[in-house]
């Protein structure tokens, strides 16, 4: 297998819904480990917290996330996603999926450089950069 580059985020009592709202954006297949599971909690009330989950598409994405317990500094907010490529439906069903009840920070539209563009934040606070190639992108947004 060739070495693969995953985002990795992190929240604190979120990654659950988080990962569960990323599923119906992308589709695939999910899998959820708490810290109960492995029996990694140290307080009783975290058990139902994530340590591990992983969401895996047919189309090669994966996004993996988890929360991070109280006694740890929890950081979060310091990571941006970037999608790109030329499957315009597909970039612009997640665009929407994604900026729904999120923050639109650049509008998905033609840039500078030709492709179509966007920024948002989603509702769990992490930045998301959608880039639409120029040979795919038909539309102006």
């Amino acid at each position: 297998m060739a070495t693969q580059l995953n985002p990795y985020l992190s929240f604190q009592d979120e990654a659950r819904e988080a990962m569960e709202f990323y599923h119906t954006v992308f589709g695939g297949e999910l899998t959820l480990s708490t810290f109960g599971d492995f029996h990694a909690a140290d307080d009783p009330d975290e058990a139902a917290l994530i340590m591990h989950g992983a969401l895996t598409t047919s189309g090669g994405l994966t996004l993996m996330a988890s929360d991070t317990p109280r006694r740890m500094e929890y950081s979060g907010g310091n990571c941006s996603v970037s999608l790109s490529g030329q499957d315009e439906a597909e970039l612009r069903r997640y665009w929407e999926g994604l900026s729904a009840e999120g923050t639109v920070t650049v509008p998905l539209e033609k840039a500078m450089w030709g492709d179509i563009f966007g920024m948002c934040v989603d509702r769990f606070g992490v930045t998301w950069l959608v880039n639409i190639s120029s040979s795919a992108a038909t539309t102006t947004g």
